[in-house]
């Protein structure tokens, strides 16, 4: 008997949470090829991180469905296995040494990988036998993400993951990345508010703003696109410019509901 193959890592449809009365991510269809190196870009605040916890199983949803290599985010230990996390703190185990999370990465994860784990932490220069609550917090960023990517799962998920890191460890870590997500064809989703990090890195990409979905497909055929509208008088885009463009288009967007909704409030200003 053969195993079907997963060729979609993520599908969601009218996805909702919700905070107290308000839509933190509303209406977030989305549907995800594996094999894809995802970046999910947006301001502070604008559901990157819900839509993570959501696909990670940390949080239920309020409204739609979400289904992750097609089963239910968090549901058993075999779906665990299959999906790695890195959370926007970076969490480690303070009381515990280097060597202490390696071996317990070992003893939950079946396709530990502790060669790739003890040269990476040789590389870095960091000794497994200090207390991660003596790390700087670049320094434990680095051991999250060790452990994350040594776990070999088929999905990636990191929040904002470098964001604790030099720009030389930065850009290090993503061509890092880069080599082991083409070497086992993992899919990454990797959340970010700076483009930069993501610039010939990332093949799909995620805009998200004020907690709705503003584009979403293959980076090459959304700057096509991009630039077909802009005409052939402009010069080509690069993605910065092509997340900038889609953001101020929901900033018009947003502004021209309030004006609809409060119409004598636009007209005091």
């Amino acid at each position: 008997m053969t195993t079907a193959i997963e060729t979609t890592a993520i599908e969601t449809r009218h996805l909702g949470k919700r905070y107290r009365g308000r839509w933190a991510l509303t209406d977030c269809t989305l549907s995800i090829p594996a094999g894809r190196v995802v970046g999910l870009v947006g301001p502070n605040g604008a559901g990157k991180t819900t839509l993570l916890n959501l696909a990670t199983g940390h949080l239920a949803p309020d409204s739609g469905s979400i289904a992750i290599l097609g089963g239910r985010p968090g549901s058993g230990s075999g779906q665990l296995a299959r999906v790695g996390f890195v959370a926007q703190d970076t969490p480690t185990y303070l009381g515990l040494s280097i060597a202490d999370h390696l071996r317990l990465g070992a003893r939950l994860n079946p396709h530990w990988d502790r060669p790739y784990a003890e040269r990476r932490i040789a590389r870095l220069g960091l000794d497994p036998r200090r207390k991660a609550g003596r790390l700087s917090g670049g320094q434990r960023a680095q051991l999250a993400l060790t452990i994350a990517i040594a776990k070999r799962p088929e999905l990636l998920i990191l929040d904002e993951p470098v964001a604790a890191l030099d720009p030389l460890a930065r850009r290090e870590f993503l061509d890092e990345l880069a080599d082991a997500v083409a070497e086992r064809a993992t899919t990454v989703m990797l959340s970010s508010h700076l483009v930069s990090d993501l610039e010939g890195f990332c093949d799909y990409l995620i805009v998200i703003t004020a907690s709705r979905i503003r584009a979403a497909g293959p980076v090459n055929e959304l700057l096509a696109a991009h630039n077909a509208a802009a005409g052939p008088d402009s010069a080509p885009a690069d993605l910065e410019d092509l997340v900038l463009a889609h953001m101020g288009r929901a900033a018009q967007w947003e502004s021209a509901q309030r004006e609809a909704a409060y119409p004598e409030v636009e007209t005091q200003r």
